[in-house]
């Protein structure tokens, strides 16, 4: 594993200064911190996932533990609400570029269920969920769901649809429904298994067009942000861990293909995520960037930022792993 590699080559190095009498470095220190951090980021906050986002369902749920910040994920067999085991997609981080944050990306943006004709019919888009247990208020043009609570977290949903005019609908219809906004929230604090709590606020707003029927392409719009605090005590004290995580798409442009894999052809998805551990007066934090552009090849642009330093890497579509120069 990579970081356990990364925490290795700090050790010899801690060794190898203190036989010579001279001290870690303030970067190797700081480096050695950062690496501790590192699996925090292969999981998103808490019921990030409930509401839509650029990341991986697979992303929430059962986080690996890991040295210096045990707060982050969940405990061996928990599930975090609305999702389940998971969190692998995004392991192996160390202290490098590593693999994409949070599981990698969603189902949405390789092909997966919610693409093609069927974007934005499903889970993110929620129009058939919204028809059947949300009632429809004609003054904000918006139908609310009942809010669902699940280990502490509740998650409330409200969606608009509208026709290729921009007239409101009442109901999603199957073929003059063109456009849907989908707007999720999720709060409240959850007790994990370890006797840590978590507190959590979550928001998205997507809205999907190109919906309806004889369209050739669905283009996507939206932003999410997340906040989990969680504080415990572990075998070398308490601690307050930090976790802040925000995506945004800016003009992604899915075609239309009745089979096959269909994935961006144009836009932008920006992700983000700052991790913190508090204990006593020592203050540990590390921080990712991940900026996906898309340009109509089978190729996605990719450019990963962590802790100040960069690197541009290429990003196989509709699915792959990033290799970076």
């Amino acid at each position: 594993m990579q970081m356990r590699t990364n925490l290795f080559v700090l050790a010899g190095v801690a060794m190898v200064a203190a036989a010579c009498g001279d001290p870690m470095s303030a970067n190797d220190r700081a480096l050695l911190s950062r690496t501790d951090l590192a699996a925090a980021f292969s999981t998103v906050p808490v019921a990030y996932t409930a509401g839509q986002t650029t990341y991986n369902s697979s992303g929430e749920g059962a986080g690996p533990m890991f040295p210096g910040a045990p707060a982050f994920g969940l405990g061996p067999g928990e599930h975090g609400p609305m999702g389940g085991m998971g969190g692998m997609g995004g392991m192996d981080m160390g202290g490098g570029m590593g693999p994409m944050m949070g599981g990698g990306l969603g189902d949405d943006f390789t092909g997966g269920k919610g693409l093609g004709p069927e974007f934005g019919h499903g889970r993110h888009g929620d129009p058939l969920v919204a028809q059947s247990t949300c009632t429809y208020d004609a003054a904000s043009k918006r139908a609310t769901c009942t809010p669902v609570t699940d280990h502490g977290i509740s998650i409330t949903r409200s969606v608009a649809w509208s026709d290729a005019s921009g007239a409101a609908q009442a109901a999603f219809d199957s073929v003059t429904t063109n456009t849907i906004n989908t707007v999720v929230t999720a709060s409240g604090t959850m007790t994990r298994r370890d006797s840590a709590t978590s507190t959590i606020s979550n928001a998205s707003d997507r809205t999907v067009s190109g919906l309806a029927k004889g369209s050739t392409k669905h283009t996507v719009n939206g932003t999410a942000s997340g906040r989990e605090v969680t504080t415990g005590t572990d075998k070398t004290g308490a601690f307050t861990a930090t976790r802040i995580a925000a995506d945004t798409v800016r003009g992604i442009i899915v075609p239309v293909a009745d089979t096959g894999r269909t994935y961006p052809s144009a836009g932008t998805a920006i992700r983000v995520m700052n991790v913190t551990v508090v204990r006593g007066s020592s203050t540990t934090a590390s921080s990712r960037r991940e900026v996906i552009t898309y340009d109509g090849t089978a190729t996605a642009k990719m450019v990963i930022t962590q802790d100040g330093t960069s690197k541009t890497c290429t990003l196989p579509l509709p699915m792959g792993r990033p290799t970076c120069s």
